[in-house]
Protein backbone atom coordinates (compact mmCIF):
# COMPACT_ATOMS: atom_id res chain seq x y z
CA UNK A 1 0.00 0.00 0.00
CA UNK A 2 1.38 3.43 -0.94
CA UNK A 3 -0.08 5.65 1.77
CA UNK A 4 1.37 9.17 1.96
CA UNK A 5 4.34 10.35 -0.06
CA UNK A 6 6.67 9.93 2.87
CA UNK A 7 5.52 6.39 3.73
CA UNK A 8 5.64 4.56 0.42
CA UNK A 9 6.35 0.84 0.46
CA UNK A 10 9.47 0.76 -1.69
CA UNK A 11 10.18 -2.98 -1.69
CA UNK A 12 12.61 -5.49 -0.21
CA UNK A 13 15.57 -4.55 -2.40
CA UNK A 14 15.29 -0.90 -1.40
CA UNK A 15 15.02 -2.09 2.20
CA UNK A 16 18.44 -3.75 1.95
CA UNK A 17 19.91 -0.66 0.29
CA UNK A 18 18.45 1.53 3.02
CA UNK A 19 19.77 -0.80 5.73
CA UNK A 20 23.26 -0.74 4.20
CA UNK A 21 23.12 3.04 4.06
CA UNK A 22 21.94 3.19 7.66
CA UNK A 23 24.75 1.08 9.11
CA UNK A 24 27.33 3.07 7.15
CA UNK A 25 25.74 6.36 8.23
CA UNK A 26 25.76 5.33 11.88
CA UNK A 27 29.40 4.30 11.64
CA UNK A 28 30.33 7.59 10.02
CA UNK A 29 28.36 9.51 12.64
CA UNK A 30 30.06 7.57 15.42
CA UNK A 31 33.36 8.74 13.96
CA UNK A 32 32.14 12.32 13.48
CA UNK A 33 35.14 14.64 13.59
CA UNK A 34 37.40 11.67 14.31
CA UNK A 35 40.26 12.87 12.13
CA UNK A 36 39.95 16.35 13.61
CA UNK A 37 40.03 14.90 17.13
CA UNK A 38 43.04 12.73 16.27
CA UNK A 39 44.83 15.72 14.74
CA UNK A 40 44.08 18.00 17.71
CA UNK A 41 44.32 15.54 20.61
CA UNK A 42 47.05 13.15 19.41
CA UNK A 43 49.13 15.18 16.96
CA UNK A 44 48.59 18.59 18.63
CA UNK A 45 47.70 20.21 15.30
CA UNK A 46 46.68 23.86 15.17
CA UNK A 47 43.91 25.45 13.07
CA UNK A 48 45.98 25.69 9.89
CA UNK A 49 47.02 22.01 9.95
CA UNK A 50 43.52 20.87 10.91
CA UNK A 51 42.07 22.85 8.00
CA UNK A 52 44.79 21.55 5.68
CA UNK A 53 43.96 17.97 6.64
CA UNK A 54 40.31 18.48 5.75
CA UNK A 55 41.09 20.49 2.62
CA UNK A 56 43.92 18.44 1.11
CA UNK A 57 42.14 15.14 1.70
CA UNK A 58 39.07 16.37 -0.14
CA UNK A 59 41.00 18.09 -2.93
CA UNK A 60 43.36 15.25 -3.81
CA UNK A 61 40.59 12.69 -3.40
CA UNK A 62 38.36 14.71 -5.73
CA UNK A 63 41.09 14.97 -8.38
CA UNK A 64 41.72 11.23 -8.19
CA UNK A 65 37.98 10.65 -8.54
CA UNK A 66 37.63 12.55 -11.86
CA UNK A 67 38.13 9.41 -14.02
CA UNK A 68 35.91 7.39 -11.68
CA UNK A 69 32.70 8.88 -13.14
CA UNK A 70 33.01 7.12 -16.52
CA UNK A 71 34.50 4.06 -14.82
CA UNK A 72 31.43 3.75 -12.60
CA UNK A 73 29.00 4.64 -15.41
CA UNK A 74 30.04 1.71 -17.60
CA UNK A 75 29.96 -0.93 -14.86
CA UNK A 76 27.26 -2.56 -12.83
CA UNK A 77 26.72 -0.41 -9.79
CA UNK A 78 26.35 -2.90 -6.95
CA UNK A 79 29.85 -4.39 -7.34
CA UNK A 80 31.27 -0.86 -7.42
CA UNK A 81 29.44 0.00 -4.19
CA UNK A 82 30.73 -3.14 -2.50
CA UNK A 83 34.30 -2.50 -3.69
CA UNK A 84 34.35 1.11 -2.51
CA UNK A 85 32.93 0.10 0.87
CA UNK A 86 35.77 -2.42 1.27
CA UNK A 87 38.38 0.15 0.20
CA UNK A 88 37.11 2.59 2.82
CA UNK A 89 37.11 -0.13 5.45
CA UNK A 90 40.70 -1.16 4.72
CA UNK A 91 41.99 2.43 4.61
CA UNK A 92 40.35 3.41 7.89
CA UNK A 93 41.62 0.30 9.70
CA UNK A 94 45.20 1.42 9.08
CA UNK A 95 44.68 4.35 11.48
CA UNK A 96 44.06 2.34 14.68
CA UNK A 97 46.72 -0.15 13.56
CA UNK A 98 49.33 2.60 13.17
CA UNK A 99 48.22 4.20 16.46
CA UNK A 100 48.61 0.91 18.30
CA UNK A 101 52.13 0.56 16.90
CA UNK A 102 53.05 4.13 17.82
CA UNK A 103 53.57 5.09 14.16
CA UNK A 104 50.56 7.27 13.45
CA UNK A 105 51.51 10.58 11.86
CA UNK A 106 50.00 13.54 10.07
CA UNK A 107 50.99 12.25 6.62
CA UNK A 108 49.27 8.93 7.35
CA UNK A 109 46.03 10.70 8.30
CA UNK A 110 46.27 12.76 5.13
CA UNK A 111 46.75 9.69 2.92
CA UNK A 112 43.77 7.93 4.48
CA UNK A 113 41.65 11.06 4.04
CA UNK A 114 42.53 11.11 0.33
CA UNK A 115 41.63 7.45 -0.24
CA UNK A 116 38.37 7.73 1.69
CA UNK A 117 37.38 10.93 -0.15
CA UNK A 118 37.92 9.34 -3.58
CA UNK A 119 36.05 6.18 -2.57
CA UNK A 120 33.19 8.29 -1.18
CA UNK A 121 32.72 10.00 -4.54
CA UNK A 122 32.72 6.71 -6.44
CA UNK A 123 30.25 5.20 -3.97
CA UNK A 124 27.85 8.15 -4.19
CA UNK A 125 27.94 8.09 -7.99
CA UNK A 126 27.22 4.36 -8.06
CA UNK A 127 24.51 4.46 -5.39
CA UNK A 128 22.65 7.34 -7.04
CA UNK A 129 22.68 5.59 -10.40
CA UNK A 130 21.58 2.34 -8.76
CA UNK A 131 18.70 4.08 -6.96
CA UNK A 132 17.57 5.52 -10.29
CA UNK A 133 17.56 1.97 -11.70
CA UNK A 134 15.87 0.48 -8.65
CA UNK A 135 12.86 2.81 -8.25
CA UNK A 136 10.41 4.62 -10.55
CA UNK A 137 10.71 8.45 -10.68
CA UNK A 138 7.65 8.94 -8.49
CA UNK A 139 9.31 7.11 -5.58
CA UNK A 140 12.63 8.93 -5.65
CA UNK A 141 11.65 11.77 -3.31
CA UNK A 142 10.34 9.32 -0.71
CA UNK A 143 13.59 7.33 -0.96
CA UNK A 144 15.83 10.39 -0.77
CA UNK A 145 13.86 11.68 2.21
CA UNK A 146 14.41 8.39 4.01
CA UNK A 147 18.13 8.52 3.33
CA UNK A 148 18.23 12.11 4.56
CA UNK A 149 16.27 11.25 7.71
CA UNK A 150 18.51 8.27 8.42
CA UNK A 151 21.62 10.39 7.99
CA UNK A 152 20.42 13.00 10.44
CA UNK A 153 19.20 10.38 12.93
CA UNK A 154 22.62 8.77 12.82
CA UNK A 155 24.30 12.13 13.32
CA UNK A 156 22.01 12.81 16.26
CA UNK A 157 22.94 9.62 18.12
CA UNK A 158 26.43 8.85 16.83
CA UNK A 159 28.57 11.81 17.99
CA UNK A 160 27.63 11.60 21.70
CA UNK A 161 28.37 7.87 21.70
CA UNK A 162 31.53 8.55 19.72
CA UNK A 163 32.56 11.24 22.18
CA UNK A 164 32.10 8.80 25.06
CA UNK A 165 34.10 6.18 23.16
CA UNK A 166 36.89 8.70 22.62
CA UNK A 167 36.91 9.50 26.35
CA UNK A 168 37.07 5.79 27.26
CA UNK A 169 39.21 4.29 24.52
CA UNK A 170 41.07 7.12 22.80
CA UNK A 171 40.40 9.10 19.65
CA UNK A 172 41.02 6.29 17.15
CA UNK A 173 38.33 3.96 18.54
CA UNK A 174 35.62 5.59 16.45
CA UNK A 175 37.77 5.34 13.33
CA UNK A 176 37.79 1.57 13.78
CA UNK A 177 34.01 1.54 14.31
CA UNK A 178 33.55 3.53 11.11
CA UNK A 179 35.70 1.01 9.23
CA UNK A 180 33.57 -1.89 10.46
CA UNK A 181 30.40 -0.06 9.42
CA UNK A 182 31.63 0.03 5.81
CA UNK A 183 32.23 -3.72 5.94
CA UNK A 184 28.67 -4.28 7.17
CA UNK A 185 27.38 -1.94 4.46
CA UNK A 186 29.15 -4.02 1.80
CA UNK A 187 27.48 -7.17 3.14
CA UNK A 188 24.08 -5.46 3.06
CA UNK A 189 24.53 -4.34 -0.54
CA UNK A 190 25.49 -7.89 -1.56
CA UNK A 191 22.26 -9.11 0.04
CA UNK A 192 20.09 -6.91 -2.23
CA UNK A 193 20.11 -9.49 -5.01
CA UNK A 194 18.33 -9.07 -8.31
CA UNK A 195 19.85 -8.10 -11.63
CA UNK A 196 21.13 -4.90 -13.20
CA UNK A 197 21.18 -3.97 -16.87
CA UNK A 198 24.46 -4.60 -18.64
CA UNK A 199 26.82 -1.62 -18.79
CA UNK A 200 26.50 0.58 -21.82
CA UNK A 201 30.07 -0.07 -22.91
CA UNK A 202 32.30 -3.18 -22.72
CA UNK A 203 34.43 -3.26 -19.59
CA UNK A 204 37.65 -3.29 -21.61
CA UNK A 205 36.92 -0.03 -23.40
CA UNK A 206 38.95 2.95 -22.25
CA UNK A 207 37.02 6.10 -21.33
CA UNK A 208 37.33 8.90 -23.85
CA UNK A 209 38.20 12.48 -22.94
CA UNK A 210 34.59 13.52 -23.53
CA UNK A 211 33.39 10.93 -21.03
CA UNK A 212 35.31 12.68 -18.26
CA UNK A 213 33.49 15.96 -18.93
CA UNK A 214 30.02 14.62 -19.74
CA UNK A 215 28.71 15.17 -16.22
CA UNK A 216 29.80 18.81 -16.17
CA UNK A 217 28.47 19.29 -19.71
CA UNK A 218 25.05 18.12 -18.59
CA UNK A 219 25.00 20.18 -15.37
CA UNK A 220 26.22 23.43 -16.93
CA UNK A 221 24.00 23.01 -19.99
CA UNK A 222 20.83 22.52 -17.97
CA UNK A 223 18.99 25.79 -17.20
CA UNK A 224 17.94 24.71 -13.69
CA UNK A 225 20.69 22.32 -12.60
CA UNK A 226 23.34 24.96 -13.33
CA UNK A 227 22.11 27.55 -10.77
CA UNK A 228 21.29 24.81 -8.26
CA UNK A 229 24.82 23.45 -8.74
CA UNK A 230 26.44 26.84 -8.20
CA UNK A 231 24.27 27.51 -5.16
CA UNK A 232 25.08 24.11 -3.64
CA UNK A 233 28.83 24.60 -4.19
CA UNK A 234 28.79 27.99 -2.50
CA UNK A 235 26.57 27.03 0.45
CA UNK A 236 28.13 23.65 1.20
CA UNK A 237 31.64 25.00 0.68
CA UNK A 238 31.20 27.88 3.13
CA UNK A 239 29.46 25.72 5.74
CA UNK A 240 32.07 22.97 5.54
CA UNK A 241 34.95 25.48 5.55
CA UNK A 242 33.77 26.59 8.98
CA UNK A 243 33.53 23.07 10.44
CA UNK A 244 37.21 22.52 11.39
CA UNK A 245 37.38 26.08 12.70
CA UNK A 246 34.36 25.46 14.90
CA UNK A 247 36.10 22.34 16.18
CA UNK A 248 39.14 24.39 17.18
CA UNK A 249 36.92 27.12 18.66
CA UNK A 250 34.85 24.67 20.71
CA UNK A 251 37.58 22.24 21.76
CA UNK A 252 40.50 24.58 22.32
CA UNK A 253 39.25 28.13 22.81
CA UNK A 254 36.01 27.37 24.69
CA UNK A 255 37.33 24.24 26.40
CA UNK A 256 34.59 21.76 25.56
CA UNK A 257 35.26 18.11 26.29
CA UNK A 258 34.99 15.64 23.36
CA UNK A 259 31.63 14.35 24.60
CA UNK A 260 30.30 17.92 24.84
CA UNK A 261 31.59 18.65 21.33
CA UNK A 262 29.72 15.61 20.03
CA UNK A 263 26.59 16.56 21.96
CA UNK A 264 26.27 20.10 20.60
CA UNK A 265 26.55 18.78 17.06
CA UNK A 266 24.19 15.87 17.71
CA UNK A 267 21.18 17.57 19.33
CA UNK A 268 20.37 19.83 16.34
CA UNK A 269 20.07 16.77 14.12
CA UNK A 270 16.54 16.32 15.46
CA UNK A 271 15.75 19.16 13.07
CA UNK A 272 17.28 17.14 10.25
CA UNK A 273 14.95 14.26 11.02
CA UNK A 274 11.93 16.57 11.08
CA UNK A 275 12.89 18.45 7.93
CA UNK A 276 13.56 15.36 5.86
CA UNK A 277 10.29 13.74 6.90
CA UNK A 278 8.38 16.93 6.07
CA UNK A 279 9.93 17.38 2.63
CA UNK A 280 7.59 15.05 0.65
CA UNK A 281 4.52 16.47 2.38
CA UNK A 282 5.51 20.08 1.82
CA UNK A 283 6.31 19.41 -1.85
CA UNK A 284 2.92 17.73 -2.27
CA UNK A 285 1.17 20.70 -0.66
CA UNK A 286 3.14 23.76 -1.83
CA UNK A 287 5.12 22.50 -4.83
CA UNK A 288 8.78 21.81 -5.47
CA UNK A 289 9.70 25.38 -6.37
CA UNK A 290 8.32 26.89 -3.18
CA UNK A 291 10.08 24.35 -0.95
CA UNK A 292 13.42 24.74 -2.74
CA UNK A 293 13.39 28.53 -2.61
CA UNK A 294 12.08 28.88 0.94
CA UNK A 295 14.48 26.33 2.44
CA UNK A 296 17.30 27.65 0.23
CA UNK A 297 16.85 31.13 1.70
CA UNK A 298 16.24 30.06 5.29
CA UNK A 299 19.24 27.71 5.58
CA UNK A 300 21.77 30.56 5.22
CA UNK A 301 20.30 32.74 7.99
CA UNK A 302 21.87 30.85 10.89
CA UNK A 303 25.67 30.35 10.49
CA UNK A 304 26.66 33.99 11.11
CA UNK A 305 25.51 33.67 14.71
CA UNK A 306 28.04 30.86 15.32
CA UNK A 307 30.82 33.46 15.36
CA UNK A 308 29.38 35.01 18.52
CA UNK A 309 28.84 32.02 20.81
CA UNK A 310 30.12 32.63 24.36
CA UNK A 311 31.82 30.15 26.67
CA UNK A 312 30.00 27.83 29.02
CA UNK A 313 26.43 26.56 29.01
CA UNK A 314 24.96 29.69 27.33
CA UNK A 315 27.32 29.18 24.41
CA UNK A 316 26.35 25.53 24.09
CA UNK A 317 22.64 26.42 24.14
CA UNK A 318 23.08 29.14 21.50
CA UNK A 319 25.18 26.83 19.32
CA UNK A 320 22.52 24.11 19.45
CA UNK A 321 19.73 26.57 18.60
CA UNK A 322 21.57 28.00 15.59
CA UNK A 323 22.55 24.56 14.32
CA UNK A 324 18.96 23.36 14.77
CA UNK A 325 17.69 26.04 12.40
CA UNK A 326 20.46 25.36 9.88
CA UNK A 327 20.02 21.60 9.90
CA UNK A 328 16.22 21.70 9.60
CA UNK A 329 16.36 23.89 6.51
CA UNK A 330 19.15 21.85 4.92
CA UNK A 331 17.18 18.65 5.50
CA UNK A 332 14.21 20.16 3.66
CA UNK A 333 16.35 21.33 0.74
CA UNK A 334 18.63 18.34 0.19
CA UNK A 335 16.20 15.52 -0.75
CA UNK A 336 14.24 17.81 -3.07
CA UNK A 337 17.45 18.80 -4.87
CA UNK A 338 18.68 15.20 -5.02
CA UNK A 339 15.38 14.02 -6.49
CA UNK A 340 15.26 16.79 -9.09
CA UNK A 341 18.83 15.97 -10.15
CA UNK A 342 18.03 12.28 -10.66
CA UNK A 343 14.76 12.93 -12.48
CA UNK A 344 16.35 15.38 -14.90
CA UNK A 345 19.38 13.30 -15.86
CA UNK A 346 19.35 10.56 -18.51
CA UNK A 347 20.04 7.07 -17.18
CA UNK A 348 23.35 6.81 -19.02
CA UNK A 349 24.63 10.04 -17.45
CA UNK A 350 23.63 9.62 -13.81
CA UNK A 351 26.94 8.30 -12.45
CA UNK A 352 28.99 10.86 -14.37
CA UNK A 353 26.70 13.69 -13.29
CA UNK A 354 26.83 12.68 -9.64
CA UNK A 355 30.60 12.19 -9.81
CA UNK A 356 31.06 15.61 -11.44
CA UNK A 357 28.86 17.18 -8.77
CA UNK A 358 30.79 15.47 -5.95
CA UNK A 359 34.21 16.24 -7.45
CA UNK A 360 33.27 19.91 -7.82
CA UNK A 361 31.91 19.98 -4.28
CA UNK A 362 35.06 18.33 -2.93
CA UNK A 363 37.37 20.77 -4.70
CA UNK A 364 35.29 23.77 -3.65
CA UNK A 365 35.14 22.65 -0.03
CA UNK A 366 38.86 21.93 -0.06
CA UNK A 367 39.76 25.34 -1.48
CA UNK A 368 37.48 27.22 0.90
CA UNK A 369 38.57 25.13 3.89
CA UNK A 370 42.24 25.85 3.15
CA UNK A 371 41.53 29.53 2.64
CA UNK A 372 39.49 29.80 5.79
CA UNK A 373 42.19 27.95 7.74
CA UNK A 374 44.71 30.56 6.62
CA UNK A 375 42.25 33.33 7.48
CA UNK A 376 41.73 31.85 10.94
CA UNK A 377 45.48 31.57 11.48
CA UNK A 378 45.96 35.22 10.45
CA UNK A 379 43.01 36.49 12.48
CA UNK A 380 41.01 34.09 14.67
CA UNK A 381 38.53 31.22 14.23
CA UNK A 382 35.69 33.58 15.18
CA UNK A 383 36.59 36.07 12.48
CA UNK A 384 36.80 33.37 9.83
CA UNK A 385 33.43 31.87 10.87
CA UNK A 386 31.86 35.35 10.74
CA UNK A 387 33.24 35.93 7.21
CA UNK A 388 31.72 32.65 6.02
CA UNK A 389 28.38 33.56 7.59
CA UNK A 390 28.30 36.94 5.86
CA UNK A 391 29.06 35.44 2.45
CA UNK A 392 26.38 32.80 2.93
CA UNK A 393 23.74 35.52 3.13
CA UNK A 394 24.40 36.32 -0.55
CA UNK A 395 24.09 32.77 -1.88
CA UNK A 396 20.26 32.61 -2.35
CA UNK A 397 20.71 34.97 -5.32
CA UNK A 398 22.06 31.92 -7.18
CA UNK A 399 18.83 29.94 -6.80
CA UNK A 400 16.71 29.53 -9.98
CA UNK A 401 13.42 31.39 -10.13
CA UNK A 402 11.58 28.23 -11.19
CA UNK A 403 12.41 24.59 -11.85
CA UNK A 404 9.77 24.18 -14.56
CA UNK A 405 6.76 21.90 -14.45
CA UNK A 406 6.64 19.45 -11.55
CA UNK A 407 5.03 16.69 -13.56
CA UNK A 408 6.95 14.31 -15.77
CA UNK A 409 10.65 15.21 -15.84
CA UNK A 410 12.03 17.13 -18.76
CA UNK A 411 14.29 15.03 -20.96
CA UNK A 412 17.86 15.99 -20.16
CA UNK A 413 20.13 17.06 -22.98
CA UNK A 414 22.41 14.23 -24.09
CA UNK A 415 25.95 15.06 -25.13
CA UNK A 416 26.68 13.90 -28.66
CA UNK A 417 28.65 10.72 -28.95
CA UNK A 418 27.88 9.36 -25.48
CA UNK A 419 25.95 6.15 -25.09
CA UNK A 420 23.16 5.83 -22.54
CA UNK A 421 21.56 2.85 -20.87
Amino acid sequence: MRGTAGRRALGRRFGWLWAAYAVSAYGTALGFGAFTLVAVEVLDAGPARVALLAAAGRAVGAVLAVPLGPWVEFRRKRPVMVATDLVRCAALLTVPAAYALGRLGYAHLLAVAVVVAAADIAFRAASGAYLRHLLPPGDLLAANSRFEATGWTATMTGPPVGGAAVALSGPVATVAANAVSHLLSALGIRAIGGTEPAPARPRAARPRAGDLLAGWHHILGHPVLRPLFLNALAVNGLIMASEPLLAVLLLRDLGLEPWQYGLVFALPCAGGLAGSRLAPRLVARYGRDAVLRASGWLRVCWPLGLAFIPAGVPGMVLFVALQLGLVTCCALFNPVLATYRLQHTDGGLVARTLAAWSVSAGLTIAALTAGWGLLAAATSPRTAVAAAGLLLLATPSLLPRTTGRTGSPRRARRPRGHATH
